[in-house]
C-alpha cells in the first residue's frame, strides 16, 4: 500500500479499491503510526456532515434572531397598547358626555357635573369610578351611587336621592329655631327646610329626643317606608308619642290607629279592605293596631 502523505494521509493506488473495512484497517494502522512518532494527525471529517453541522449552526442562529425579533415586535405592540389605553386621548373622559340618572327633587346635577369635571380628560381605562363614586355620594341629596364607563368617552352615574318623605316642624325640634318644616327622607336625614307645609308630604309630630335615638320618629319612618305610594299619598299627618302608638289622619279626614310598626303588611291590607268594605262607608276612624281584630268607629 502507498500513501500520499501530501494528501493528508489518505490511501492511494490499490488501497483504492480495496474493500471498506481493509481502507479503514489500513488508515487505524497508519495513524497509529504516525501517533506513536509523535505526528500530529487531523481528523478526517467529510465535506457531508461539515455542510449539515454548518447548516446546523445557521438554522440554530437564525431562530436566535427571529427570536429577538418577536420579543422587540411584542415589545412595541405592549408599549403602543399601554399608551393607547392609559395615556392617549383616545379613550379620554369628556366631561360633556356624561348621564346622571336620578337625580329626584333634591340632588343639583350641576354639582354631580363639577365632581365629573375634575377628571375630566382621563383615559377611561386608568379612572378610577370608586373613588369617583365615593366623592358624587358627597354631593346633597345623593343617597347611593353607581358610576359605570361608557365607552369611548362617556360615564353614566345613576343616583339615588334622598328624597323627602316626611316634614317635621322645625321650631318644635330645634330650640329658638324659626319656624319651617325640615324635611326626611326614610332614613332619618335632613334633605331641605320650608317655610310652609310641604304639598304632599305628611306632616310628623313626635316627642322631642334631645339624646339618643329617636324611636317614635323610627317608627314613622318605618311606616312611611312600608305604605304603598297611592296610600302613602292619602297620608296629611302622622304621630307618635311612642313608637308603639302611630297615629295618621288621612286627607279625607279620617284617621287611622296604627300602633307599631310591626306587621305592616298585613296592616295595609286590612286597611284596604276596610275602606273598600261598604260596611265601612261611613266610618272615620279605622283601627288596625291589632290587624287580626281591626275596629271601625
Amino acid at each position: 500500500m502507498t500513501v500520499d502523505a501530501r494528501r493528508g494521509g489518505a490511501p492511494t493506488g490499490d488501497a483504492a479499491h480495496r474493500p471498506a473495512s481493509a481502507v479503514s484497517d489500513a488508515v487505524t494502522t497508519y495513524t497509529a503510526g504516525r501517533r506513536s512518532l509523535g505526528v500530529p494527525v487531523r481528523p478526517v471529517v467529510s465535506s457531508g456532515s461539515a455542510a449539515r453541522f454548518a447548516e446546523r449552526v445557521a438554522m440554530r442562529r437564525r431562530l436566535a434572531r427571529h427570536k429577538v425579533y418577536l420579543a422587540a415586535a411584542v415589545a412595541v405592540l405592549l408599549g403602543a397598547l399601554a399608551w393607547l389605553l392609559l395615556l392617549s386621548p383616545v379613550l379620554a373622559l369628556d366631561a360633556a358626555r356624561v348621564e346622571v340618572t336620578g337625580a329626584g327633587t333634591v340632588v343639583d346635577v350641576a354639582d354631580v357635573q363639577a365632581v365629573v369635571a375634575e377628571v375630566d380628560g382621563v383615559p377611561l381605562p386608568r379612572l378610577d369610578t370608586v373613588g369617583l363614586r365615593d366623592a358624587v355620594l358627597g354631593v346633597p341629596g345623593v343617597r347611593e351611587a353607581k358610576v359605570s364607563r361608557i365607552w369611548p368617552h362617556g360615564l353614566v352615574i345613576a343616583l339615588v336621592s334622598r328624597e323627602p318623605v316626611a316634614a317635621v316642624p322645625q321650631a318644635a325640634s330645634v330650640p329658638d329655631a324659626p319656624e319651617g318644616y325640615t324635611l326626611l327622607d326614610v332614613e332619618g336625614f335632613g334633605v331641605g327646610w320650608t317655610a310652609t307645609p310641604p304639598e304632599g308630604l305628611p306632616v310628623v309630630s313626635v316627642p322631642v329626643v334631645s339624646d339618643g335615638r329617636n324611636r317614635s320618629l323610627d317608627a314613622v319612618l318605618a311606616i312611611l317606608q312600608a305604605l304603598p305610594p297611592e296610600l302613602a299619598a292619602e297620608v296629611a299627618t302622622i304621630e307618635a308619642e311612642t313608637q308603639d302608638t302611630v297615629r295618621m289622619t288621612l286627607r279625607d279626614d279620617r284617621t287611622v290607629v296604627w300602633g307599631s310598626a310591626a306587621q305592616a303588611e298585613l296592616k295595609i291590607r286590612v286597611l284596604q279592605a276596610l275602606r273598600a268594605a261598604p260596611a265601612a262607608a261611613d266610618a272615620r276612624e279605622y283601627d288596625v293596631s291589632a290587624p287580626t281584630l281591626p275596629i271601625t268607629r
